[in-house]
């Protein structure tokens, strides 16, 4: 069947009371860990076509537990979108977040300190990496990445500084920005360095929700552009919804097929459980035990 446009929005304008419904809910009081990051889209505004950044806020309950806790698309970069994120997760109930793992984003930092004063924002260090690579010709790339490979591995930061000192030393005169893209992002890059190694593979990287990612990309590359913000946030809403159907009735399936035999993949994101929480959750209580033990 030919359907047209119109007719499709129709159609899926049936779901908007629960797409209305699923950004407003309650969320819990402490999330020891949220996850941020955002794919590139196209928004038709007015008459013109516009890539502004779907953001995605993925958080990690006490039991590990990964929850998709909303969308928002950004037109513009700045701190009074940040701002009005955090307030909105404020006030659907999150009271206390120890960790905010993010891609440098201008004005998220300073937002969230003003909402949960005590959290800690950690850079990605994935997306700090390629962000450097991209001033490195290809043919560098493996000599560049083993020589920045002490930073990001250090025991402390003062190890780390040394490292820095000695990448700068062996590509500053070749390579300048990608030392200065290390440099402009230390003091947002080193909080992961006072913490164990398995918590430090928790909070490290938004790679987490990659796979999300990867799946949202897919579904906005076939659909070329959106008309509005709200029409993007609605089909990627579906498509989360949509994946974790289909993955769920797949498993269903398989249930009684012995573990050699299930192909069926496990939840993309949300209700999956974080590889290694218990003892990355250990080493959170040691660090902050006032604050996660009412939670507990």
């Amino acid at each position: 069947m030919e359907l047209s446009a119109g007719t499709i929005s129709k159609v899926t304008d049936a779901v908007c009371e629960a797409v209305m419904e699923w950004p407003s809910r309650p969320l819990e009081e402490f999330y020891p860990v949220i996850y941020l990051d955002a794919i590139r889209i196209k928004v038709r505004a007015d008459h013109r076509v516009t890539t502004r950044s779907a953001h995605i806020a993925v958080g990690v309950d006490m039991d590990g537990i990964k929850h998709v806790l909303g969308i928002w698309v950004q037109a513009e970069e700045g701190a009074s979108f940040w701002a009005h994120v955090c307030a909105q997760l404020a006030n659907r109930g999150i009271k206390d977040v120890l960790i905010v793992c993010c891609d440098g984003l201008v004005g998220l930092p300073e937002a969230i300190e003003a909402t949960w004063p005590n959290s800690l924002v950690q850079t990605c260090v994935v997306h700090l990496i390629r962000a450097s690579m991209r001033f490195v010709a290809y043919g560098d790339r493996k000599q560049v990445a083993k020589s920045l490979k002490p930073v990001y591995t250090a025991p402390n930061e003062e190890a780390a500084l040394g490292a820095l000192a000695d990448f700068s030393d062996q590509w500053s005169s070749k390579y300048p920005e990608a030392v200065a893209t290390w440099e402009r992002a230390w003091e947002r890059f080193t909080p992961f360095l006072a913490f164990p190694p398995m918590l430090r593979r928790v909070i490290y990287t938004t790679n987490s929700i990659e796979s999300l990612n990867y799946q949202l990309r897919k579904v906005s590359k076939n659909r070329g552009q959106f008309p509005s913000d709200e029409a993007a946030v609605k089909l990627l809403w579906l498509a989360i919804c949509n994946i974790e159907d289909k993955r769920a009735r797949e498993r269903d399936k398989e249930k009684n097929l012995p573990a050699s035999k299930r192909k069926a993949k496990a939840r993309m994101v949300e209700g999956q459980v974080t590889t290694n929480w218990k003892q990355a959750l250990a080493q959170l209580a040691a660090a902050y035990p006032e604050r996660i033990r009412p939670y507990l």
